[in-house]
């Protein structure tokens, strides 16, 4: 099921399993019909939509969000899944690189498939894929364009990266 996210930024498309939250959409790329934008959401669904909706607007503002929709990360490999949950433990305002993140998953020999891991992450922005720099500090790659990295990082207090 897919439903409309209207924020600041434009409308996300969020689509949800059985499971919950497993696909975010920016609003560029998810080019949301007019049929998508006014579809009924199953009630079911709503309590999902809401804390998604909450979750992402927080992050847009700059707030931690008090609570997210439950992330099925089911559509990755078992190696894609350890490294978006290792992103999840990054705090707001902190960054880690792709080195980093492979030691933490005991793979420090796996900085490329980390790099290919965050670029494959299907919930961007709430699972913090923008968090994660190549060496250096540089901004590395994003799967939402540059762009959108450089504007959640400068939202969450990295101002270097603003464009």
């Amino acid at each position: 099921m897919k439903a409309p996210i209207a924020t600041s930024e434009g409308i996300f498309l969020a689509e949800f399993s059985e499971e919950g939250l497993c696909f975010l959409h920016f609003p560029k790329a998810s080019e949301v019909s007019a049929k998508e934008e006014t579809a009924e959401v199953p009630a079911t669904l709503r309590p999902w939509v809401k804390l998604t909706t909450a979750a992402l607007k927080a992050v847009l503002a700059g707030r931690v969000p008090t609570e997210f929709p439950p992330l099925d990360l089911s559509a990755g490999t078992k190696f894609q899944q350890s490294v978006w949950r290792q992103m999840l433990k990054i705090a707001p305002g902190k960054t880690k690189s792709y080195g980093e993140i492979a030691k933490a998953i005991g793979k420090p020999a796996a900085v490329r498939a980390v790099g290919g891991a965050c670029g494959a992450n299907p919930i961007p922005v709430l699972v913090p894929c923008h968090r994660i720099l190549a060496a250096g500090g540089k901004l590395g790659g994003f799967s939402g364009g540059l762009d959108w990295k450089r504007r959640l990082l400068a939202i969450e207090g990295h101002a270097q990266y603003q464009a």
